[in-house]
């Protein structure tokens, strides 16, 4: 639709995930009105982030280091593993306060329409933690859709025979949200979840 070299940046942001046409062309266009100190700042961020970052060894994490931060913390449980699918995932657990353990971060989920099968995420090395049997308590905190089950009942199947104590995340209705305007499977699991209360 334009000449060179916006086009090609339209085409380029294009390609991010979650950026559709229109949001490409307007991040390009709002690119071009910006400061050329911005623009530089924006570039270097880009490529800092590229030298810098690796994934941890230990967790799969994003790092600066071998080992993220919080498989170096030594304060941190070493008995439980959060088995997640991607970093973001451990951001938004962390930012709770309440699990004190380590975390495995799949890098993804089973998912054969988008042809990722188990051989294409970190599961041998997740079962490579769990091999020496210092870890007591998998929890699997994938997401709760098609997917993120799937990925769970996989797993769980696989680490049974090691006997370990395997748990899911609790999942159901949100809080401040109407019985009205849920759908069946979440009712569904509202009611698997449902607990006694203390009074």
């Amino acid at each position: 639709m334009y000449e060179g070299v916006v086009q090609d940046l339209i085409d380029e942001l294009g390609r991010l995930p979650g950026v559709g046409p229109k949001s490409a062309q307007r991040i390009a266009f709002h690119i071009l009105q910006a400061e050329p100190t911005d623009v530089r700042r924006l570039a270097h961020a880009l490529l800092e982030v590229k030298d810098k970052v690796r994934f941890c060894v230990v967790c799969g994490n994003v790092a600066q280091q071998e080992q993220c931060g919080i498989c170096r913390d030594a304060r941190r449980d070493q008995a439980v593993i959060c088995v997640v699918e991607e970093p973001k995932d451990v951001v938004a657990i962390e930012r709770t306060r309440e699990f004190r353990g380590r975390y495995h971060v799949l890098g993804g989920a089973i998912s054969p329409i988008e042809g990722v099968g188990p051989d294409d995420l970190r599961i041998r090395e997740l079962l490579a933690r769990l091999a020496d049997g210092s870890i007591t308590e998998l929890i699997l905190a994938t997401d709760p859709n098609l997917e993120g089950e799937a990925t769970a009942t996989y797993l769980a199947r696989m680490v049974k025979p090691m006997g370990l104590k395997v748990t899911r995340l609790a999942s159901g209705l949100p809080v401040g949200g109407d019985l009205e305007y849920a759908d069946e499977v979440t009712l569904g699991r509202a009611f698997e979840g449902r607990r006694l209360l203390d009074v």
